[in-house]
């Protein structure tokens, strides 16, 4: 038989792989994610941890978990999910970011499900997870509640959202517009719309709308002097992240 005709495009590939540097580049357009993410991956993996009973110490903790990492990007979180041993879906809006993921995976040896979809057209397929991670995004889209209860039906009975954003009020248009897209230069003018931003207490009233169980928020909180994120209970003035529970069936 005649062996089928290869459709890769090897220039393509070329071009998607340096794409894919930039996306993973600590220094480069996306440092202040790469920043943020060990403080949120701390977050993400204590609340599934415990949620699930898992012991963070074994070789793949999340081993027979499900996670979606909707609006995954480059893979910056679903990287770290499927290393920990969990069967990881990175889905997103934006259709050139999942070869720049399915490229860096490859590179790193790691087998993860990247589609170029929506919460809402998953949800309709059925799809079913253990863990929706859902961070950064709700605050681009153009209906919250509609977002958040795809996300609720997109996981299992017993299952868990963990949802991050950034408040509105003035200190939150001053650091994470004016500061990070205007005086560090950190994102691209126009990232965020200050109008968009959600507080802690209206994120709380619609992931309840949604049908999900709020059971924590903490906020993300850097510091300028030793260029960190760090955790706190008390500080949501700007950044901060949200879990919630679905009810067991």
């Amino acid at each position: 038989m005649q062996a089928a005709q290869s459709t890769i495009d090897a220039t393509e590939v070329a071009k998607f792989e340096a794409m894919a540097a930039e996306w993973w580049d600590p220094n480069g357009k996306f440092k202040p994610l790469h920043m943020l993410n060990p403080c949120r991956l701390d977050y993400i993996t204590s609340q599934i941890a415990a949620e699930f009973e898992r012991d963070q110490g074994l070789h793949a903790p999340f081993e027979g978990l499900r996670i979606l990492d909707i609006g995954c990007g480059g893979g910056l979180l679903s990287e770290p999910m499927a290393r920990l041993g969990a069967d990881v879906v990175g889905a997103d809006a934006a259709p050139r970011n999942i070869p720049v993921a399915q490229v860096h995976a490859e590179q790193s040896g790691l087998k993860i499900d990247y589609r170029h979809t929506t919460a809402e057209d998953m949800a309709a397929e059925g799809e079913q997870f253990d863990v929706v991670l859902n961070m950064e995004v709700v605050e681009h889209v153009a209906d919250p509640l509609a977002y958040l209860t795809a996300c609720q039906q997109l996981l299992k009975p017993g299952g868990l959202m963990v949802c991050s954003t950034i408040n509105r009020n003035p200190k939150s248009f001053a650091m994470a517009i004016v500061g990070a897209e205007y005086v560090m230069r950190w994102l691209p003018k126009g990232t965020h719309e200050w109008s968009k931003f959600i507080t802690p207490d209206e994120l709380y009233g619609l992931i309840a709308q949604a049908g999900l169980t709020p059971v924590d928020r903490k906020g993300f909180v850097f510091n300028p002097v030793t260029w960190q994120w760090r955790l706190s209970d008390r500080d949501l003035s700007v950044n901060y992240v949200t879990t919630s529970v679905k009810s067991p069936a």
